[in-house]
């Protein structure tokens, strides 16, 4: 079921728990990620870089959308990260309906105008835009607390931000990195409750491979709707290759499924601290308009959900 970003946010955050945004880089990562929430009956979101939609262009989107469309559970794609009109403009084309307009580069004043911007070009298209305020790196080591302090998203800016952009969702920088915690992850849970005070709209998290689950559960509480995940589940498809490269004639289906299923394995973890599991049910879409938990479930239970065999030929 292709859903809606909005949708799936908006009705876990009045629920209490969060979306797992899943970065995708091929047919097995798309596969692993929806083969994990259909087994879990939970929502979940396929993450395209924009240097992922160049590489793969509107056959990798096409594929995407196709494959949650068929999903048993609502899927949502993404566009995540996007510092680009152009790339925008192709996304847009593409038919995603969820952008990451990504201005956090940018001194504040011209990250509010890039956000504003391509939030009316994405809205013009029926999308819907995630921005981000203050900056989150890929490393940590090496800044003052100040220095940290200023990279950090600012609970009265963020107000104003959104007010003036217009924007569906806000990534929020808390303490959190991209990529590996190179030591504790300290996570600034009095700047984070102030600004879900502060705020009306779903806040994100990006760099949650390696949280605590203690922190994962507190960033939850205080308004965390989306939770991205790229290191862990990119590490799980690498260690196959890895393990596997040494063979003289290997067979790649084989190897394929062994990684779809090692990626699969970390993104049921993550769906299961998330709290999303058995919560497709809550979801709108075209097959599940209602709220009774046990009917739905039923009649999701009687649909043969779609298995990839390396003698099957047919994608998802």
């Amino acid at each position: 079921m292709l859903a809606s970003t909005s949708e799936l946010l908006n009705t876990a955050l009045r629920n209490g728990y969060a979306i797992g945004a899943f970065n995708v880089y091929n047919l097995e990562g798309v596969k692993a990620v929806i083969n994990a929430a259909e087994a879990l009956h939970s929502p979940a979101i396929l993450q395209l870089h924009p240097s992922v939609l160049l590489y793969g262009k509107s056959p990798l989107v096409a594929l995407s959308m196709e494959a949650a469309g068929k999903s048993l559970v609502p899927i949502a794609v993404h566009l995540d990260h996007c510092t680009s009109e152009k790339d925008i403009h192709l996304a847009l084309a593409a038919g995603i309906k969820s952008i990451m307009a990504d201005g956090s580069f940018l001194p504040y004043e011209q990250n509010l105008i890039f956000s504003r911007e391509m939030t009316k070009l994405s809205n013009a298209n029926g999308a819907v835009v995630e921005a981000e305020i203050g900056r989150i790196s890929g490393r940590e080591e090496g800044l003052t607390i100040d220095e940290k302090a200023a990279k950090m998203t600012d609970p009265v800016a963020a107000v104003e931000f959104i007010k003036e952009t217009n924007v569906d969702f806000l990534a929020v920088t808390i303490g959190n990195v991209h990529g590996k915690y190179l030591s504790e992850p300290k996570l600034d849970f009095p700047r984070l409750e102030k600004i879900q005070a502060a705020v009306s709209v779903p806040l994100v998290m990006h760099g949650a491979s390696g949280l605590p689950d203690s922190m994962i559960h507190q960033s939850i509480k205080f308004g965390v709707s989306k939770f991205n995940v790229n290191t862990e589940v990119r590490e799980a498809y690498m260690n196959v290759l890895k393990s596997n490269i040494s063979e003289a004639h290997p067979d790649l289906l084989e190897i394929m499924e062994k990684a779809i299923d090692s990626m699969r394995l970390v993104i049921a973890d993550k769906l299961q601290l998330f709290g999303s599991v058995g919560k497709a049910y809550l979801h709108q879409s075209l097959d599940a308009d209602r709220l009774d938990r046990k009917e739905y479930q039923q009649e999701t239970n009687k649909r043969q959900p779609i298995k990839f065999r390396s003698n099957v030929k047919a994608c998802v």
